[in-house]
């Protein structure tokens, strides 16, 4: 265990810091900083000395140089456990530092915004990577916490430990603190060499994942997750955790930000989706829709999750959660388990085309980015649907178009009740999809059912309307279209066509 009595804090963004920094100077430790990192402290009323003070030396060129000094970096690397370091130490004056809290300028972001190559070149960070790789080296002695990211998790370990570390924690951030600095420099490279770069960018590679879909399959995943997401806390994604984040991402995307939506999926299957005025109630609403399967599931959330509906989260054991934000005390809760993966997404462009091997060769297609709503609803019922069927109707919509094929979605206006997925006969979709919503205890009475494709007979409509559905769409096209009509114009259903099917295999 190593005590934290001194600290080097130098960041860009000041966000999620002070409660950093109240801790240690509640634990006692002194505070080193520079630029609007001292400011920042000391706007706080906390007493912090100036690096300038320390070295004796003014920050120069533009504040190019700041850091860069032998007193900052000796009290970062010598060894604490050498006499002949210790003794050049104190010759030299060089106070030690234990823990340093640093992240790096915006490159990418700054690439990214399309700024001009001058102002590009100004946020590669000379200092600030320096330091991150410095601490690092010397985990035996220093903390090195190199990412927003990480306060979290920090300020647990130094509450829980009474502000020390163990090597096991020091280790764990140097591992992290240099995949920062490797991606931050391939970034870096993969700018300067332009159009020459690789296509997989800086993952050409690839990455290899401990196996495949089964265990007996090697696997390596070609891409860049570290643009996708920063990973917060957990154990390393799998083969498969990697498919079922895909399926996540693509169907919370079906969802605007005017309300909190929340997705759980299995097998790339939704088990629960719902909307809501907050995210606490998007969740436990798509939480009832399949209790048991969402056990072990992969759940995603288009709000920043808050305390109370990590609470809530927290209940069930999932593998992995991904929200746009984690509110600081949220993330902290949510790391309680050990396993558990948190991923913070991140703004980024996705393909537009989807590849698959098959046989020999590879089949490449568009992604199927078509999403009716009630403008390309097309009434062929007698009765039309009402204002509220119509939201059910494209909700239900959304979450057809990423279920596995056949399928029958059930739903009601912001709720999932139930689907079937992946049956060989659309009658046994929708019979599956409305046992499985009677055994979840859902009255179907005024619920709608979305198809992923025509009903090539009357059948599932007339099965459909016996369990009290109201309203339903599905593309049409069937040489039989006219019998489903009929049926559902007898019994009062309401039915729209959209002319668009969503196979999805």
């Amino acid at each position: 265990m190593k005590k934290v009595s001194s600290a080097l804090l130098s960041v860009y963004y000041k966000d999620g810091l002070e409660p950093i920094v109240r801790l240690l100077h509640e634990q006692g430790v002194t505070l080193y900083s520079t630029g609007g990192t001292q400011t920042f402290i000391e706007q706080l009323g906390i007493p912090v000395t100036a690096v300038e003070d320390l070295t004796g030396y003014p920050s120069i060129f533009g504040g190019r140089v700041k850091t860069l000094h032998p007193t900052v970096f000796g009290g970062i690397l010598y060894r604490r456990n050498l006499p002949e370091d210790v003794a050049q130490a104190e010759r030299h004056r060089i106070p030690a530092i234990d823990m340093v809290v640093v992240d790096l300028y915006p490159f990418e972001e700054t690439v990214a915004s399309g700024a001009s190559a001058e102002d590009i070149i100004e946020k590669i960070d000379i200092g600030g990577i320096s330091l991150i790789r410095a601490g690092a080296k010397n985990f035996a002695d220093t903390l090195i916490v190199s990412s927003r990211n990480q306060y979290a998790d920090v300020l647990q370990i130094l509450t829980e430990k009474n502000g020390a570390t163990n090597l096991d924690d020091r280790r764990r951030y140097a591992q992290e603190a240099f995949a920062t600095t490797s991606h931050y420099d391939t970034a870096i490279n993969t700018y300067f060499l332009g159009d020459s770069a690789p296509g997989d960018k800086n993952t050409s590679e690839g990455v290899v994942l401990r196996y495949g879909e089964n265990p007996h399959q090697q696997a390596t995943f070609h891409g860049d997750l570290d643009a996708m997401f920063d990973k917060l806390h957990g154990k390393e994604l799998s083969f498969n955790n990697l498919v079922d984040v895909d399926a996540c991402i693509q169907l919370i995307d079906e969802f605007d930000d005017s309300s909190a939506a929340f997705a759980i999926i299995k097998h790339t299957n939704a088990c629960g989706v719902a909307t809501a005025p907050t995210p606490k109630e998007a969740y436990l609403n798509a939480l009832a829709c399949d209790p048991v399967s969402a056990f072990g599931g992969v759940v995603v959330t288009n709000k920043p999750v808050d305390l109370e509906t990590a609470e809530e989260l927290n209940k069930l054991f999932m593998e992995i959660l991904i929200a746009p934000d984690f509110a600081p005390e949220a993330q902290a809760l949510l790391q309680s388990k050990k396993n558990r993966i948190l991923l913070r997404r991140k703004p980024v462009t996705m393909p537009t085309k989807l590849v698959k091997t098959i046989l020999n060769g590879i089949l490449e297609q568009d992604k199927d980015n078509r999403t009716e709503t009630g403008a390309d609803f097309k009434v062929v019922t007698q009765k039309a649907p009402t204002e509220s069927e119509v939201r059910a109707l494209e909700f239900a919509l959304k979450v057809c178009k990423h279920t596995k094929s056949n399928t029958i979605v059930l739903a009601k206006e912001g709720q999932l009740l139930a689907s079937g997925v992946g049956q060989t006969s659309r009658v046994d979709a929708l019979k599956q999809a409305i046992e499985k919503a009677h055994s979840f205890g859902f009255d179907l009475a005024g619920s709608v059912m979305a198809s992923d494709a025509f009903f090539p007979f009357p059948d599932c409509v007339e099965i459909a309307g016996n369990a009290g559905i109201t309203a339903v769409v599905q593309p049409g096209g069937s040489i039989r279209d006219q019998d489903s009509i009929n049926y559902c114009d007898e019994h009062g259903l309401a039915m729209v066509t959209t002319g668009v099917r969503h196979f999805k295999h």
